[in-house]
C-alpha cells in the first residue's frame, strides 16, 4: 500500500506542476526538487533491486543531459527541463520512448489550443488561472504535456504500476 501512496504523491505533484504552469508559466525549482528527491525514499522503501534502481537513475541522468541541451537551444524553459528528468527517474527506461511520444503529441495539441485560444479569446476575458498563458508572446505551459506523458506511462513503470493495479482493482 505504501507503493500506491508514493505513486499518488508523484501523480499529484505532476498535476500540480501542470496547473501551476498554466497559471504562471513557471514550474518552480522547489517543486521539481520534490518530484526528483521523493524518488529516493520511494526507491529505498520499495527496494525493487539494484538493476531497476540503476536503470531508473540512468534514465533520469540521460533525460537531464538531453533536457539541458534542449533548454540551451531554447526548446524548453528551465522548469520544463528540470521536470522531465525528475519524471524520468520515476518512469524508468521502459517508459522513456512512450513518455516522449505522449509528451510530444500532448505538447503539439496544447500549442495548437493555446494559439487558437490566443486568437479567439481576449486575455482579459480568460479565466484568472489562464490569463498568463493567453497573453500574446508568452510561452506554452509545457508542464501540462509532461504531466500527460507521466500519467499515460504509469502502467509502464515498476514504481508506479501498483497505482495502476490498485485503480483496476477498484473499478
Amino acid at each position: 500500500m505504501i507503493s500506491v501512496l508514493f505513486a499518488i504523491i508523484f501523480l499529484a505533484l505532476c498535476i500540480y506542476a501542470a496547473v501551476r504552469d498554466v497559471e504562471t508559466l513557471t514550474i518552480t525549482n522547489g517543486l521539481n526538487a520534490i518530484i526528483a528527491f521523493l524518488f529516493l525514499p520511494a526507491i529505498i522503501i520499495l527496494a525493487p533491486g539494484w538493476n531497476i534502481t540503476g536503470a531508473h537513475l540512468l534514465a533520469g541522468g540521460v533525460a537531464f543531459v538531453v533536457s539541458v541541451l534542449l533548454f540551451m537551444f531554447g526548446v524548453f524553459g528551465g522548469g520544463d527541463a528540470k521536470m522531465i528528468p525528475g519524471v524520468m527517474l520515476w518512469l524508468g527506461p521502459q517508459a522513456a520512448m512512450p513518455f516522449v511520444m505522449v509528451m510530444a503529441v500532448a505538447g503539439g495539441a496544447l500549442a495548437v489550443c493555446v494559439v487558437l485560444a490566443r486568437k479567439f479569446v481576449p486575455a482579459g476575458a480568460a479565466p484568472g488561472f489562464a490569463r498568463e498563458t493567453l497573453l500574446a508572446g508568452n510561452g506554452v505551459p509545457y508542464g501540462v504535456a509532461i504531466a500527460a506523458g507521466a500519467i499515460a506511462c504509469i502502467p509502464l513503470s515498476p514504481l508506479l504500476q501498483p497505482l495502476h493495479e490498485f485503480l483496476n482493482s477498484i473499478s
